[in-house]
């Protein structure tokens, strides 16, 4: 755990970085965080640099007068958390360069109140090789696919639904971790893989992973049989290659709540759950939310130098 403060003699700017579920803080810690909040001389102009790694989630909270936080360009708003203050969620693209960054409180005028700095660290995400068929690959977006699921990616609602611990949307075994550099059938895709895939029985029921409202339920090409679930104040998820629904757009869910089951619709090798952990547009670890389950079985190591040759 790295904390990072700034404050003006009322303890009035918390960062928490690399934060795990509310459910595993230690009691030492929170006691520490309370008295930090209720002495405000004691630790008044306290900075601690914090370090973060690509593709994970910074946590910004704050007191009254600070609407936002911004680093690297890159704006968030901060809401009313549940135990007092505000709490904004910054999240840190998985190719955001490595180095020392800015992080800015911003006051209701757009003004910098404080700021602290962040470095990020590289992640050191490995690379990963999958095998397609040629009818797999060629498959193409459907009509307003790209537009639609970004268009929901950049959903920030006012009311916050989610609360930790998060649930995994299925219980099986891990077949390809987040962030990995995907290569297909050898070649570079130039792209990463942004979230989870969880080798899956067709059929399985999948369930939703915290409390939220259904945005989307999409037959797509790409992505399959597709739900996309808002959790409020920018923490969103989707659940691709569903073979069938069990919600319809506008439903209101609960954790644990059955959306939909396990299939290989869209482009897709076999049964399975990919599913991806939005926060304010970007796609994030959620190995920060939830328990990530082990691996099916060790892959070989796929040398990309050796494929590119």
């Amino acid at each position: 755990m790295n904390a990072a403060t700034a404050t003006s003699g009322r303890c009035q700017f918390l960062l928490v970085t690399n934060v795990m579920f509310m459910a595993q803080w230690p009691i030492s810690f929170t006691v520490r965080w309370l008295l930090l909040c209720t002495l405000p001389g004691a630790f008044s102009q306290t900075i601690d640099r914090s370090v973060v790694q690509q593709g994970t989630t910074l946590r910004v909270q704050a007191a009254d007068g600070i609407n936002a936080a911004r680093m690297d360009g890159h704006i968030v708003r901060l809401f009313p958390a549940p135990e007092g203050g505000l709490l904004g969620l910054m999240p840190i693209p998985v190719e955001q360069r490595t180095g020392q960054y800015k992080l800015e409180f911003l006051d209701a005028a757009g003004a910098v109140a404080r700021a602290t700095p962040v470095t990020v660290a590289d992640a050191h995400y490995p690379v990963q090789n999958i095998v397609v068929s040629k009818e797999i690959a060629g498959l193409s977006l459907s009509p307003g696919e790209a537009d639609l699921s970004a268009a929901f990616r950049k959903t920030v609602s006012e009311t916050r639904y989610w609360a930790e611990p998060f649930e995994l949307p299925v219980p099986n075994c891990l077949t390809s971790p987040f962030g990995v550099r995907r290569f297909q059938n050898g070649k570079p895709t130039g792209d990463f893989h942004g979230g989870l895939d969880q080798g899956s029985p067709a059929g399985t029921p999948v369930r939703a992973v915290a409390d939220g409202v259904v945005r989307l339920v999409k037959c797509w090409n790409l992505h399959g049989n597709t739900v996309g679930i808002d959790h409020g104040q920018g923490v969103l998820t989707m659940y691709l290659h569903l073979s069938k629904f069990a919600t319809t757009e506008g439903a209101a869910v609960k954790r644990g709540d059955v959306i939909g089951y396990v299939g290989s619709t869209g482009r897709s090798t076999g049964p399975h759950l990919h599913w991806s952990l939005y926060v304010n547009s970007e796609p994030v670890d959620p190995g920060q939310w939830i328990t990530v389950p082990a691996a099916c079985r060790a892959d070989p190591p796929f040398s990309a130098r050796k494929r590119r040759s």
